[in-house]
């Protein structure tokens, strides 16, 4: 076996199970799990009807490049989205479909990886777990930047030492954040880009959450957005990752696209042609269509907007949480253990979130998750605002 496999860590919700098996909800409370990043608002109806429209394709082999249309669909939104001169996103050289952001930041990483004894892949810390997964199995090391409240809940790659850029093959960014909600600043994407320049690193940002936002008139801004604020329209050394999960409520369609440096992009296509991770023609249709289509996204996000006000102006005062940037997290300090707090949590009101540590590593002594959980604002209204009321009754009843 990969020896590899050795080093990975139990993922989040394996140890968030481990921590319920060990205690006995109330059977009378129904339960509401804000745990995970699951949208459930209703998936789009034209989405599903395009889908199975096109059910007769199933008898044809995709292509891993994916439906010169899609490509296009895709190139067109994101040059609409992110500001990009006309025609520099090219649908042939800079765009592939991918099966949803999980499978391509993973695959992304074996094909960036240069396998070295002292290959350093950068990630946020807390972050999502496939980044560290990915990194570990490709033979690299993580390395980990903690986002700190002193920081914006950003890193402050100002602090990183020069030893680090310069074993740094991949640094990955995730803005919006998961599980903060912090968005990175252009001017903080133009120093990176500067970096990679400097010591030749790859900067993979991961903006799977980037069209859950609160305010209409600022969308938060994107690699390559950036890029051509820079004028740099071959996007050099810059990948970003977007999905229909959480922008159409998707998760199961597993559809998003990788767009970016076309050399890479390149050498990713050679290495997800030996992968075989094609995307079903139908579901190539199904994206097209959400792709095209703005209404049901900021209806999507109003749904959002009215779940954080209920659910924040109940907490106010009863825990350290305040709204974030964008994304559909809530990421609250606790008075007391994350690990307590969620477990006494579920055993007391039935609710399960996410204690913090779990998405962090302790770097010197320090993880930079504890005292913190990860509430997933992705219930119903009703849910979300009963799921509040129970938390601040929890809260209230510790004896702190």
């Amino acid at each position: 076996m990969n020896s590899d496999l050795q080093k990975l860590h139990p993922y989040p919700f394996e140890k968030l199970n481990a921590l319920k098996a060990a205690v006995t909800p109330p059977v009378n409370l129904p339960h509401i799990a804000l745990s995970i990043g699951e949208p459930k608002h209703p998936a789009p109806s034209f989405v599903t009807e395009t889908l199975a429209n096109n059910l007769s394709l199933l008898s044809n082999y995709p292509s891993t490049k994916g439906l010169p249309e899609l490509r296009k669909t895709i190139a067109d939104w994101a040059s609409q989205r992110f500001q990009l001169a006309a025609g520099s996103l090219n649908p042939e050289r800079h765009i592939l479909p991918v099966n949803g952001t999980r499978e391509a930041l993973f695959a992304f990483t074996q094909a960036v990886v240069n396998r070295s004894d002292d290959a350093l892949v950068v990630t946020p810390n807390p972050f999502y777990q496939i980044y560290e997964g990915a990194a570990m199995l490709a033979g690299a090391q993580p390395y980990y930047l903690p986002c700190l409240d002193s920081h914006g809940l950003i890193p402050d790659f100002d602090q990183v030492d020069a030893s680090v850029w310069q074993r740094c093959q991949l640094l990955f960014l995730c803005s919006p954040g998961n599980p903060t909600g912090a968005v990175i600043d252009t001017a903080t994407l133009k120093n990176l880009i500067a970096l990679a320049d400097q010591y030749d690193f790859v900067i993979a940002s991961d903006e799977c959450y980037s069209e859950l936002y609160f305010d209409e008139q600022q969308p938060p801004a994107g690699l390559l957005q950036t890029c051509a604020e820079l004028g740099r329209n071959d996007f050099k050394r810059c990948v970003v990752f977007h999905s229909l999960s959480k922008r159409s409520n998707l998760p199961g369609l597993r559809s998003g696209f990788v767009a970016g440096d076309a050399d890479i992009m390149q050498a990713f296509l050679l290495y997800r042609t030996y992968h075989g991770c094609a995307m079903p023609i139908q579901h190539q249709h199904a994206s097209i269509a959400a792709w095209q289509d703005e209404a049901h996204v900021k209806q999507n996000r109003e749904l959002y907007r009215q779940k954080f006000s209920a659910v924040l102006d109940i907490l106010d005062g009863c825990l350290d949480v305040a709204k974030p940037d964008a994304g559909f997290y809530l990421w609250a300090k606790t008075p007391i253990c994350d690990q307590d707090f969620a477990q006494q949590l579920f055993a007391q009101q039935h609710v399960t979130v996410l204690p913090g540590q779990f998405l962090g590593r302790e770097v010197d002594g320090y993880n930079p998750g504890q005292q913190h959980i990860r509430m997933a604002l992705v219930a119903s209204l009703d849910e979300c605002i009963d799921a509040a009321h129970r938390i601040k009754a929890f809260v209230s009843s510790l004896k702190l």
